[in-house]
């Protein structure tokens, strides 16, 4: 069968669905990368010809620099977020998501774009990024069967569960518009179709995340993965062929957002949280995040960029953001997780609330605290507990082996092949 993949706003979201694309290519089936142009070099690197769609997104001067929507009130103390408890009003986060956000990274020109490669390729399946709304739009007009790809957790899935209960609560001439329908249904209706709860959640949901973080109650039909973590081509430095004398520590904020937002926890508070103890952090830090730097510990080694899955293995613990690739790679190789989420927008519910409160319920890790909140003294507090407590390993070897109990890429291949089917068979 022809499957087209939908990309995106960045390499981090292509890299989660590269196994899964690859795996479907060995198989025999022919697949396609879409995405907007930003991504095509990115795409030729994970061995696919790359199919442009829309225009330059350049979402690195789109989103920012920018501080929290709201101000953090310290007086109070940091209470911890608890999973289901977002979106407070969902339609007025709707509305706002739908009219600031969504068009911003999934634009006209994309519709148009990408509606035209479908109905040329004419593609079976049509896998898409929860962001790229653009691919169940593509999809009903093309006639595909089309599956929605989670990087996290299902953050939309969440806001629309929550908007639909609140509006069954309501009075017929009382319910609010449905935003989403309003931006996806005029788009639908020029080509004939309607808009419905299938093209924004899609015919079936590709689910990466473990079956103990937060999952909203919706009619989506999750299928499962195990996320296999896909760090892109890179070149293992000749200092990690030597084993560490001490506990090694890896400390990042990812890659998504280094040229960003930049409201994650800063690198100079981290510096110090983990300055003196008895261990070697390996920080991946860039060349802009250094220079907020006035001094790096003598117990820190500080690198532009390292693939996960070759540093973990040797790893006793790991700082992160909460990045789904990233926690991902520490649960194939049983690392246990320290989360500061981002204090971006509404980013942290996106994933890491979910995966910080899950890591804690299983005893693998710990939520340290919110970007906007986070102090050196309460990841020092909570590493070191870390990384005397034996409990934390143990829990992180039980649930990586849990996850290896889940479908693969290879291994869901025949799913896919089955539900595909059974789309045209109703068509």
């Amino acid at each position: 069968m022809r499957v087209l993949f939908l990309a995106g706003i960045n390499k981090s979201h292509l890299y989660a669905m590269t196994p899964l694309a690859w795996a479907l290519q060995i198989a025999g089936h022919q697949v396609r990368v879409a995405s907007q142009p930003d991504l095509a070099d990115d795409v030729a690197r994970t061995g696919f010809t790359p199919a442009p769609v829309g225009r330059e997104l350049r979402m690195a001067e789109k989103l920012g620099p920018a501080a929290p929507t709201s101000a953090a009130d310290r007086s109070g103390g940091w209470v911890k977020p608890v999973d289901g408890s977002f979106p407070e009003d969902p339609h007025g986060h709707l509305e706002s998501i739908v009219s600031g956000f969504f068009p911003m990274v999934c634009p006209e020109p994309m519709f148009d774009d990408l509606i035209a490669y479908a109905q040329d390729w004419k593609p079976d399946l049509i896998i898409w990024n929860t962001l790229a709304l653009a691919g169940g739009v593509a999809a009903r007009i093309s006639g595909a069967a089309h599956a929605r790809l989670l990087f996290g957790a299902d953050g939309l899935g969440q806001i629309r569960s929550a908007f639909h209960a609140r509006r069954a609560g309501l009075p017929v001439d009382e319910l609010p518009e449905d935003p989403l329908a309003g931006w996806l249904g005029p788009i639908l209706r020029r080509h004939g179709h309607d808009f419905d709860e299938e093209v924004a959640l899609g015919q079936w949901t590709i689910d990466p995340m473990p079956s103990w973080v937060f999952h909203p109650r919706t009619n989506a039909h999750y299928v499962p993965l195990r996320h296999v973590p896909y760090n892109g081509p890179a070149r293992i430095p000749d200092w990690m062929r030597e084993p560490p004398s001490r506990p090694r520590v890896c400390l990042t904020l990812g890659v998504s957002h280094r040229e960003s937002h930049g409201v994650e926890a800063s690198p100079a508070d981290l510096m110090e949280a983990v300055a003196d103890l008895d261990a070697e952090i390996v920080a991946t830090l860039d060349s802009r995040q250094t220079a907020t730097l006035d001094h790096v510990p003598d117990n820190v080694r500080v690198v532009d960029f390292v693939p996960m899955n070759a540093l973990l293995p040797s790893c006793a613990a790991i700082v992160h953001h909460g990045g789904t690739q990233t926690f991902a790679a520490a649960l194939e190789n049983a690392v246990p997780q320290l989360l500061v989420p981002s204090a971006y927008w509404t980013e942290k519910w996106w994933g890491p609330v979910a995966e910080g409160n899950g890591l804690e319920r299983r005893g693998a890790g710990i939520y340290v605290a919110d970007s906007d909140w986070f102090a050196p003294e309460m990841l020092r507090e909570a590493l070191t507990r870390v990384l005397k407590d034996p409990s934390f390993k143990e829990n992180a070897v039980r649930l990586r082996a849990e996850r290896q109990a889940v479908p693969t890429a290879n291994e869901l291949v025949p799913t896919l092949e089955r539900l595909t089917a059974a789309h045209q068979a109703r068509r």
